[in-house]
């Protein structure tokens, strides 16, 4: 089969769905002629396994790539166009584009697959709801998630949330991966003293929770550093801060800004947990890294980890302040050994669940289901 996915970009900054990409492409392109279409940036990460195409960026007539991407269609004839992200009109464009090209051609074997990687769960849409998402909705985005064949969900939580909207009940679950035979695993399970939150520095990620409920544990966490790891707008970056020297715990919370390869697998195996007390995510890769590296994993259930608990690898919280110091008191009570036993369990249940050579297999029968 040949398999075109588009995704806005594949720029380091662009977090986790350009991660995702640069993961699924490798063993991905194993399987079947694999074409990614995105748009130039500064800092691209390096997929493997993929021809890669660029087109303008835009959406306005004279800017907005048509040309190239139609012509992309015709030398590529794919099985599959299977879109990545939503919101930015060109996601919705290259839907639209493609229907008109197999229409036009009668290639109508050619099917649409949608993955809107969390975006379209209830914590976004209600941010920023009459200004930006409804406007959005009207003009574009509901009709292209509508003309969908498939869509893609990463876990059932999504999917349900997916078809509660009502513009398209076909919705297939899977999983995000993680390339686990290349990650080491810590090596020893002896307290550094080290609580890490890595991803973006965002309102969504519910950091302050974090700062909160170790300010409530000042006393249990003495001798503890609280790692911060992420980009973010220096803004937020700077309020988060004050927040922390107001609490008394500016000693303790220390923001690193972003950390990629080894840098960001070192700082995984150095933390004794890792903590993502987020208001919502439709996977949340950064708890499968953590995991692939025998860490432990304290985060909330605005995301579909409920997994830590059946596996005993961490703690799945109600979103908030109190719940996150709970699981923390409950970390801090934990012998070594314990803290080791839960860790080889994270790493088993990535390596069974979310290797990206399985996750590969499952996009592939996906798509061949749609023949």
């Amino acid at each position: 089969m040949t398999i075109l996915h588009y995704i806005p970009s594949i720029d380091e900054a662009s977090g986790g769905v350009g991660a995702y990409m640069q993961l699924l492409t490798r063993d991905l392109g194993r399987l079947c002629k694999l074409h990614v279409v995105t748009h130039r940036s500064h800092d691209e990460r390096r997929l493997e396994g993929c021809t890669l195409h660029y087109i303008k960026e835009g959406w306005l007539p004279w800017c907005n790539g048509r040309k190239e991407f139609m012509r992309l269609l015709d030398e590529v004839t794919p099985d599959v166009v299977h879109v990545n992200c939503c919101w930015t009109p060109m996601c919705a464009m290259v839907v639209f584009w493609t229907c008109a090209w197999r229409r036009v051609h009668g290639n109508r074997n050619t099917k649409v697959v949608y993955t809107p990687h969390g975006m379209l769960e209830p914590w976004i849409l209600q941010r920023h709801y009459w200004t930006r998402k409804m406007p959005a909705m009207l003009l574009y985005q509901r009709r292209a998630l509508g003309m969908a064949d498939m869509l893609h969900a990463t876990a059932e939580s999504e999917s349900a949330n997916l078809r509660s909207l009502g513009w398209n009940d076909r919705v297939c679950v899977i999983g995000n991966c993680v390339d686990v035979d290349a990650i080491a695993m810590k090596e020893s399970w002896r307290r550094r003293r080290t609580v890490l939150f890595l991803s973006r520095v965002h309102v969504k990620k519910g950091i302050n929770f974090l700062i909160e409920a170790v300010a409530h544990l000042k006393a249990e966490m003495d001798g503890y550093s609280v790692i911060i790891a992420g980009s973010g707008d220096q803004g937020y970056v700077d309020e988060l801060t004050a927040m922390a020297a107001r609490a008394g715990v500016a000693d303790i919370v220390r923001f690193v800004g972003p950390v990629f390869g080894d840098a960001k697998y070192d700082l995984y195996r150095e933390a004794d947990v890792f903590v993502l007390p987020t208001h919502s995510e439709n996977f949340g890769i950064v708890v499968t890294e953590a995991l692939a590296c025998g860490t432990p994993v304290i985060t909330t259930k605005g995301t579909p980890w409920e997994e830590l608990g059946s596996w005993h690898c961490g703690w799945w919280t109600e979103i908030g302040t109190m719940p996150t110091e709970e699981a923390l008191r409950e970390f801090l009570s934990l012998d070594e050994k314990t803290l080791e036993t839960m860790g080889r369990n994270g790493r088993r249940l990535v390596e069974e669940r979310y290797s990206c050579q399985r996750i590969a297999r499952e996009f592939m029968e996906m798509y061949k289901a749609m023949d």
